[in-house]
């Protein structure tokens, strides 16, 4: 019995090593000597001891920041951008077998692609067309990983930052746009109020009796003014004009 005990215990390890379980969200490629023999799971998974081993792949989604890092825009601006990328494994065997460490690779490339992109645009364009340059950053993304078995899903650029004398620079060209706006409104409602101002003034030329009026109702309006002490003459416009057909 003592002779069987060791047996024992290698057989036992030998079962336990050969038996693996694994998640719905993993995959394991397994290698027979050396040589590829396919993906198994999820589930419970046996393998040959000491012939075949399993190398387990996560496949839900990743999500990976991009460092900030210094790019000079298409207009010779430098900025601090960061991002973040979101992939997972589409197909486990190339993930194992094409590359060393495919998030790493992932991550390195990620960092080339995003600073070679936006050094395709000027700074206007960085700061305003964020989508385009997303779904830019996550084709070429895509495209470059899919030998790796990597769908990207996404990519977002998280912070764009500016040096300090351009933030200055940029404000005053905000400042001043809205100036500009301004003083067209202002224009365009001065434009208006004289072309109703036009129109009132040939209504009351054509209908005298709207005149006196227009007057009876501003004096209503004066005199509803609690605080209002205000006295009024009425003084026909008729004896002004005549005072000045003498004089003339």
């Amino acid at each position: 019995m003592t002779l069987m005990l060791p047996g024992i215990v290698i057989v036992t390890i030998l079962l336990f090593s050969c038996v693996k379980i694994l998640n719905e969200y993993e995959r394991g490629v397994v290698f027979r000597l050396g040589n590829f023999t396919g993906v198994r799971g999820p589930g419970l998974i046996l393998l040959i001891p000491a012939i075949e081993k399993m190398q387990k792949v996560d496949l839900r989604v990743v999500t990976m920041d991009v460092p900030s890092q210094d790019i000079i825009t298409k207009d010779n601006v430098t900025v601090k951008v960061n991002g973040v990328v979101y992939f997972r494994v589409s197909h486990p065997s190339k993930a194992v077998i094409s590359v060393a460490n495919y998030i790493h690779a992932t991550g390195q490339i990620a960092q080339t692609t995003l600073r070679s992109v936006i050094g395709q645009y000027e700074l206007d364009e960085v700061l305003a067309h964020r989508d385009e340059i997303n779904s830019k950053l996550q084709s070429i993304l895509d495209e470059l990983t899919e030998p790796w078995g990597i769908k990207v899903t996404n990519v977002e650029l998280k912070a764009i930052d500016l040096p300090e004398q351009m933030q200055r620079v940029i404000g005053r060209q905000a400042e001043a746009e809205r100036e500009k706006r301004a003083k067209i409104i202002s224009a365009d409602g001065e434009l208006q109020a004289s072309k109703k101002l036009a129109e009132a003034a040939e209504v009351l030329g054509k209908q005298k009796e709207a005149i006196t009026l227009r007057y009876l109702d501003t004096m209503r309006e004066i005199s509803t003014n609690s605080k209002n002490s205000a006295t009024f003459f009425p003084f026909p416009m008729e004896m002004i004009k005549g005072l000045q057909d003498k004089i003339q």
